[in-house]
Order: structure tokens, then C-alpha cells, then sequence
């Protein structure tokens, strides 16, 4: 049975033909802000995907543009499933880009991720996680620490529960060496990466392949099926994170995880290296 693809997807494809039946019908975001009464900056928001609509917002805009049936009934239909609640909504506050972030990965049918900090959420252990996040916040309680761990461990359930998607990670070897939790927290750790399921192929950059694209930053790029969206990269740095779509940037987003794969080990040369610095961790 295919995993449910969540609010997110609708959300986005509901805003995108909303912008292109307002540009259709040469009305401005003025105009359907006046209709609804409401900012611009709520209509950009919808637009955008960030936020959904009431069914009578959608309806009274829908009147704006002119749209006829059957277009509106399929309208109306994104707007419900945008409008349910994501599975990660019972845990409370959940900031906005990490939502979409999660929307986008459970609807994926294939993830091709490099990170050059951290093992990637979808890999990490119980309690690699709880280090990750205490060492990222000291600030934060035991039980916001447990929140942010829980979560992470039933978004790993639920990408590999049914119908996985292709995952395909390259680790910075930096990743491998950055002691989080003690050794032996890194020892079970790096034991789960040898462990993970078929579907998922893990690979490292060498630190002996010196500079090389990766050094940029986090790069994500999600695929979906062909009749659901095109592709989403999602790019993580200092400055910001961002999410593209635009065809030249999932261009140079391709071409940078194609550089980044020709400078990692083979898939069994990573596996060769991860089992030796596991075993450094037991003897050090």
C-alpha cells in the first residue's frame, strides 16, 4: 500500500495553479486579497504553499478567476487534502520549514541527500539523536529533547514502513569521526549505518579527496512520482535554507550531488571504512 503523501504536496500544487488562474484571469494579489479581505502577504502565502484556505476563501476566489468545472472540483479536492493535519501535528509546534521539510520526504519516492555535518536524520540511532539535539541546544528541557527524538524516530518509521522510497546518501568522512554521545554511541551508531535497509545506499567522501562541491553545504534533492510534482532540492547552509525548484537550479543541485558521488568511496569501500572507524572507537 503506498504511503500517504501528506498536506504538504497538495498545499503546494493548490497555491501553483491558484497563481497561474490569477495570472489567467489578469487579476493582481490586490485584487484577491480585496476579495478575501485579507493581506497580500496571506494571498503570496497561499500562493506559495506555506499556508491552506476555508473552503469559502477557495470558492470565492475561484468566482475572481472564472474557473468552470470540472477544474473546480479538482481544486476543491487539493484543498481537503492540504488542509489535513501532517502525522507530525500530535507533537505539538512543529516550526513551519521543518513541516514542509517532513511533507516533502513522506511523499518522496526517491532522496538523494549529502551531508556533510551529521548523520542524516532518516540513519540515526535513538541515541545519537538525543546527543544530536542536546549538543545543538543545551539550552533545552529533557522532555523538548524527547519531543524532537520521538518525532525523529516515527519520521524513520514511516519513510521505511511501506513502499520506501530510493535513498541514496553521501556522508562527509568529517560525519563519521565527530564524536556525539561518547564511543559507544558512535560505535552502535556507525554498526546502523552497515545495518540499514537495500534501499538505502550510504557512501563516503574521503578526507583524501580534499575540496570538492559537498564543502558548500547540506543539499537534499526529492523526486516524485511524475504525475504527483517535479522535483524539489532543498539547500541548508549559514545563510539560510532554501527550497528550489526552478528548472537551472535543480539543474546545478543534480550536477553538485553528481560531483559529490564521483568523489566518494565505492559503496563497499565506504562500508570498508565505516567498519574501521567503529572499530577505532571500541579501541580508543
Amino acid at each position: 500500500m503506498p504511503r500517504p503523501i501528506g498536506p504538504t504536496i497538495p498545499r503546494w500544487q493548490l497555491g501553483e495553479q491558484m497563481s497561474q488562474l490569477r495570472n489567467a484571469a489578469r487579476k493582481s494579489q490586490q485584487d484577491a486579497s480585496s476579495r478575501l479581505g485579507c493581506s497580500v502577504s496571506k494571498i503570496q502565502k497561499i500562493e506559495g504553499g506555506e499556508v491552506g484556505m476555508k473552503q469559502a476563501e477557495l470558492e470565492a476566489l475561484l468566482e475572481l478567476y472564472g474557473v468552470p468545472e470540472p477544474l473546480r472540483a479538482q481544486l476543491l479536492e487539493l484543498r481537503r487534502l492540504g488542509a489535513q493535519r501532517g502525522w507530525w501535528s500530535k507533537y505539538g509546534q512543529v516550526p513551519t520549514p521543518f513541516a514542509t521539510f517532513l511533507g516533502l520526504e513522506s511523499a518522496a519516492t526517491k532522496i538523494r541527500i549529502f551531508e556533510p555535518l551529521m548523520i542524516h536524520g532518516l540513519l540515526q540511532t535513538k541515541d545519537y539523536a538525543h546527543a544530536l539535539a542536546e549538543s545543538l541546544n543545551p539550552a533545552l528541557s529533557d522532555a523538548e529533547v524527547d519531543r524532537q527524538v520521538q518525532i525523529r524516530l516515527e519520521r524513520q518509521e514511516r519513510v521505511f514502513a511501506e513502499d520506501p522510497p530510493e535513498i541514496w546518501v553521501v556522508l562527509d568522512e568529517a560525519v563519521l569521526r565527530r564524536q556525539l554521545g561518547g564511543r559507544d554511541v558512535m560505535s552502535r551508531q556507525l554498526d546502523h549505518l552497515m545495518a540499514l535497509p537495500k534501499r538505502v545506499t550510504v557512501q563516503v567522501v574521503p578526507f583524501t579527496n580534499g575540496g570538492y562541491p559537498g564543502t558548500l553545504g547540506a543539499l537534499t534533492l526529492f523526486e516524485f512520482a511524475e504525475d504527483l510534482h517535479t522535483p524539489v532540492a532543498y539547500v541548508e547552509s549559514q545563510a539560510g535554507n532554501l527550497y528550489l525548484e526552478r528548472e537551472d537550479d535543480l539543474g546545478r543541485a543534480n550536477l553538485a550531488l553528481d560531483h559529490i558521488n564521483a568523489a566518494a568511496l565505492s559503496k563497499q569501500q565506504s562500508r570498508d571504512l565505516i567498519a574501521t572507524v567503529a572499530r577505532q572507537f571500541l579501541e580508543q
